[in-house]
């Protein structure tokens, strides 16, 4: 019935597309009769309850929650909308965006592609609260803002800023990096989110800034503390190994190639002497691709300071990357869909459970949930499937919104979310 609908109502556009380039042809007046094509081009409800749906002017890169505002990143301009009612408070030229701080003390970062330099943005207004002119990446945090200027040569420093008040916190040079890091948010050796198809990558919004960081170059790794604002460790991993700095350590995974299969190992290691704190046989982290001959391409699974691994068995387990404590071990049948330092969303067969670190057990469980996907962020754990998004509290799986819509989230605030299909957005406020 659905799909003979919608070829009717298809049909029917392409008649009346037809009429009106007649009309066109003939009278040279275009559009005449102009509720028809208002009824044509207007969207239907993004879901059932939300505040306000908003139009948008494309499809959007990205949208964030910073404060009282959304911020909307399109391929070649940002803009921000009031939380409240969506009323538009500015907009900006610039060809990426990304969100530091958290709370009242959001901030937005605006940049060109292929020019040095950055501008920080109150979210309410638009203003210029600091502008950079040399750096050519940065990453955005809760509590930093890290850039990255080289002045030519081996002339290289990474900086640290606080995101509202815009005082500088450390700088250190970390020698040649050259331009493999660039705009925001580039990618560096540490963990791979995972996130379901129906939540953006970003909906969690900034983490906080992580105790050490990892800078890839020319085949080495600088590490850099991000307490005291020091280079402590330089490394060069082997062809059958990969560096990822995770939980405050520097973890080298190592993938042997001996009898048809991949035999894997881990060490995780503390600068800046590499002191080995806790080691791993047989824990496949998930670096390498299927049939790829241990050639490992992608940064371990998990969130923040959690890894996700597969033991010789196909058993999940997740580890604390600081001291390699098992924080959740699987059966074959259990799947991660979502972690971060606190919870983790599990799924089998149809039941997905909100596993707590902390209190050591399932805190919340939702059934007929076929083929869903997840993501956790501080204000709720989504769950999405078959056209229907839940976002629950974390630690007891309260439902704070559960609507049928085919929405993607791209933003998950203390009060709602947002919801956007294709160029209409919508904010669903929690119950």
């Amino acid at each position: 019935m659905a799909s003979g609908g919608g070829s009717w109502k298809g049909l029917w556009v392409v008649t009346v597309a037809a009429v009106a380039v007649t009309v066109l042809a003939t009278t040279r007046v275009w559009n005449p009769w102009p509720q028809v094509w208002s009824w044509i081009t207007t969207s239907g409800p993004v879901a059932p309850g939300t505040q306000w749906q908003q139009a948008l002017g494309g499809t959007p890169q990205s949208v964030a929650i910073a404060g009282e505002a959304v911020i909307v990143e399109y391929r070649t301009s940002v803009e921000a909308y009031g939380l409240t009612a969506a009323v538009k408070l500015w907009s900006s030229d610039a060809d990426w965006a990304a969100i530091a701080g958290k709370g009242s003390n959001a901030v937005v970062v605006t940049g060109r592609l292929l020019t040095k330099g950055y501008q920080v943005l109150d979210p309410a207004t638009g203003a210029v609260r600091r502008a950079d002119t040399v750096a050519s990446a940065v990453w955005t945090y809760q509590d930093a803002i890290v850039d990255l200027s080289c002045g030519g040569g081996d002339d290289c420093k990474l900086t640290a800023w606080d995101p509202r008040a815009g005082t500088q916190l450390w700088s250190v040079g970390t020698g040649s990096i050259g331009f493999v890091l660039d705009a925001a948010n580039p990618d560096l050796p540490d963990t791979r989110r995972l996130i379901s198809g129906a939540v953006d990558d970003d909906v969690a919004g900034p983490p906080v800034l992580p105790g050490l960081l990892g800078l890839p170059h020319d085949g080495e790794v600088r590490v850099i503390d991000t307490a005291t604002g020091r280079l402590v460790q330089t490394l060069r991993p082997e062809r059958n190994q990969r560096v990822a700095v995770v939980g405050g350590r520097v973890l080298t995974v190592t993938g042997t190639a001996r009898d048809g299969t991949c035999y894997y190992g881990v060490v995780a290691g503390s600068p800046p002497r590499g002191q080995t704190v806790w080691q791993r046989d047989g824990l496949n982290l998930r670096t390498a691709e299927n049939g790829s001959a241990c050639e490992q391409s992608r940064d371990p699974a998990g969130g923040y300071n959690v890894v996700l691994g597969v033991d010789p068995y196909g058993r999940e387990v997740l580890i604390n990357g600081y001291d390699g404590r098992n924080l959740w071990y699987g059966d074959k049948e259990s799947t991660v869909l979502a972690v971060n330092d606190t919870y983790a969303v599990i799924g089998k067969g149809s039941s997905i459970r909100g596993f707590s670190f902390t209190k050591d057990k399932t805190v919340w469980r939702q059934e007929g949930r076929k083929e869903a996907g997840a993501a956790l962020t501080p204000y709720a754990a989504i769950v999405a499937s078959e056209g229907r998004v839940t976002a629950l509290a974390p630690a007891t799986g309260a439902v704070r919104a559960d609507v049928r819509t085919d929405a993607k989230v791209f933003a998950v605030g203390a009060n709602g979310m947002i919801l956007v299909s294709g160029r209409d957005m919508a904010y669903l406020p929690f119950a």
